[in-house]
């Protein structure tokens, strides 16, 4: 009789597959980092497709980005700096006005295109599961394009006006990212309103109008009397475009306490325009 070798069994693979469980949205203001994390390549794919729809078939192309704040500046020089003869923090009017447009272009496109995201993904919102956050996110996201290319025009002022900045232009991303904040928490408010009621794309730009005109876009808010300058503090913006023409111009630094009262109102508009959007965020589907 011979003897047989046993061999013994092989462990059982364990499956390393992700599982994931679709719960009810929380109601609270929760910024779910792990989430966005994994959806990362989705939020890049979005941005993409933004950006490339915003350039399809226009005849000028990347053209657009320095055209708007450039024929803007143009139109606030002549009626600002030469006729009014508004003050411009020690600079050449132009360049004051153009480094303040590029930061306010950012800012109104950014909240212009994060307000109708949900409108106008309504396939996406309806059929396939994911964080609807990143949709304002992305619409946030594509103006920094716009904004990239528009800032060789003012390298360019740098050279003709010879105003240079200094070292506080590596504190430049972070009011843009102020800004960025900002736009983010306004257009996750009204995008859930817009996606009930369709007046916001009609409203919304002509309060973009007047907001621009409270935030240093054409005069220096320290212009006012002191008692404005506290009150036009709770403005987020004035603080982003103060902070970034003294970081890209090299204009008097900001006033530290003012910019702090703003980087605070930049969170109440965050926390609360995530906390509108997370409650609405169950209705999405059945009212879009």
């Amino acid at each position: 009789m011979r003897d047989v070798a046993t061999t013994p069994a092989a462990p059982r693979e364990i499956s390393t597959a992700r599982v994931t469980v679709i719960t009810p949205a929380p109601r609270w203001p929760h910024f779910d980092l792990r989430e966005l994390w994994h959806f990362r390549e989705l939020l890049g794919t979005l941005v993409w497709r933004d950006v490339s729809v915003r350039y399809k078939q226009t005849s000028i192309g990347i053209a657009w980005a320095l055209l708007q704040p450039l024929l803007m500046t143009i139109v606030f020089t002549l009626v600002f700096g030469k006729f009014a003869n508004f003050n411009s923090k020690g600079v050449p009017y132009p360049i004051f006005s153009y480094s303040a447009n590029l930061a306010w272009f950012y800012f109104a496109s950014a909240v212009t295109l994060s307000s109708v995201s949900l409108v106008s993904n309504r396939a996406l919102v309806t059929k396939v599961y994911f964080p609807r956050v990143l949709l304002p996110l992305a619409s946030v996201s594509v103006p920094l394009v716009d904004l990239f290319f528009a800032s060789s025009i003012l390298v360019g002022m740098w050279f003709w006006f010879g105003v240079w900045p200094n070292a506080a232009i590596l504190l430049a991303p972070a009011f843009l990212a102020l800004a960025l904040v900002t736009a983010l928490g306004v257009g996750l408010f009204l995008s859930a309103v817009s996606v009930r009621y369709r007046d916001v794309p009609y409203a919304f730009p002509f309060l973009l109008s007047s907001w621009m005109f409270v935030s240093g876009v054409i005069q220096p808010i320290r212009e006012f009397p002191e008692y404005a300058q506290w009150v036009l503090a709770f403005n987020p913006m004035t603080a982003v475009i103060d902070g970034f023409q003294w970081a890209v111009i090299g204009t008097a630094p900001p006033d530290f306490a003012k910019t702090m009262v703003s980087v605070g109102s930049t969170a109440i508009f965050f926390v609360v325009g995530l906390w509108f959007f997370r409650r609405s965020e169950p209705r999405f589907a059945d009212t879009i």
